[in-house]
């Protein structure tokens, strides 16, 4: 069938609407509609291929949508099912069978290769000519994607559908990475790095776990705002102050646990040193690859800090994306907040405001569900 699409053709180009064609879904696929889909850091890091997913490509990997078709094989969703799109794995490797899926073994040509895995072909293509599909197993900054099995996640329908799909990434990752890696005990301290929708996500996570004192970090007024109205306890604009760390410790005297969703190496560099005695840090933000960061290993060995990385908050989408639905419908997870709609036309917009930190999270509107 022919879609319609945001085509990325070459490194730091931007994000065009053509009509590109879509192939009928394999045994184990299901073809969506999408409704909806968030516009996340990750694809503009694949746009200007610090991760290096083959160009022309389709990206978009929050989606949400109606299932319009699906495998042989398919049994979990139906026909006419709403369902949000998160990560593919493959389901079978150790990490997978213990039920961290975000650890896959093979994660990274499951959700980068820009093809089918088991085959190396992609569901997409423009006038006879690859392009790279299936990014996340999905590649919904289109109007319809091709998905798989284990990473559609069926919804009910009493929550607004084209809302949903940033719950497959980002605020998974930022809630994922309070709730299911660093699990922090009620009456504890945390700071996290970076006031976007992953940031704000680990806010509102660390607010339910019952964190006593949450400093969000940001360079942008706006972001630190939103933070107070979702579960922030102070903040720090890091450009209004001249030691970030020190004025981190000065309202807490040590963090217990601190986030990083930057990925920048620096401010990696200081949250670790935010941390009080037998602290940890999660390292969430992705920089291009290869990208180091220092510490001083005696103030890790002496203090007994740890620090973890994090993927898409250790989470099973299975289950935690619908966790995160019901928390949202008892009004306890208000990630609605951080969101601004975009027409699908105005894809570049939408990353302009995001990259600006204008919007925090930008979510285009394909159709109605």
């Amino acid at each position: 069938m022919n879609i319609k699409a945001a085509v990325t053709h070459e490194k730091g180009g931007s994000f065009e609407i053509e009509e590109v064609t879509l192939e009928e879904p394999q045994s184990d696929e299901v073809l969506v509609r999408v409704v909806g889909a968030g516009v996340c850091h990750t694809d503009m890091i694949v746009r200007d291929q610090m991760y290096p997913t083959p160009l022309p490509a389709v990206l978009g990997h929050e989606g949400s949508g109606v299932v319009e078709q699906v495998g042989s094989n398919v049994t979990r969703v139906e026909p006419g099912d709403h369902v949000v799109l998160s990560f593919d794995y493959d389901g079978t490797c150790t990490s997978c069978r213990d039920g961290h899926p975000a650890y896959c073994e093979a994660f990274f040509a499951h959700n980068f290769g820009g093809a089918r895995p088991s085959d190396e072909t992609s569901p997409l293509s423009q006038n006879g000519e690859r392009i790279s599909g299936r990014f996340f197993g999905q590649s919904s900054f289109a109007t319809y994607a091709i998905a798989t099995e284990r990473n559609v996640v069926p919804v009910e329908d009493d929550v607004p559908l084209e809302l949903l799909g940033p719950l497959g990434c980002g605020i998974q990752t930022g809630a994922g990475g309070v709730i299911n890696s660093l699990d922090p005990q009620a009456g504890s301290s945390i700071a996290v790095f970076g006031a976007g929708s992953v940031g704000l996500a680990a806010v509102m996570a660390a607010n339910l776990k019952g964190c006593t004192d949450i400093v969000s970090i940001d360079l942008k007024p706006n972001r630190l705002e939103k933070a107070l109205e979702v579960g922030a306890t102070e903040t720090v604009n890091a450009e209004a102050v001249d030691d970030v760390v020190e004025a981190v410790r000065e309202l807490t005297g040590g963090v217990d646990y601190a986030l990083e969703t930057t990925g920048v190496p620096t401010v990696a560099e200081q949250a670790t040193e935010s941390l009080t005695q037998r602290g940890t840090l999660g390292i969430i933000g992705a920089p291009a690859l290869g990208t180091e960061a220092s510490y001083d290993v005696n103030n890790l060995i002496l203090n007994g800090r740890n620090i973890t990385g994090i993927v898409e908050g250790d989470s099973d989408p299975q289950q935690f994306i619908p966790d995160l639905i019901e928390l949202y419908r008892q009004g306890k997870f208000p990630f609605d907040e951080l969101v601004t709609y975009y027409d699908f036309e105005d894809i570049e917009q939408a990353v302009e405001d995001s990259e600006s930190g204008d919007t925090i999270k930008p979510v285009l509107r394909m159709g109605d569900a």
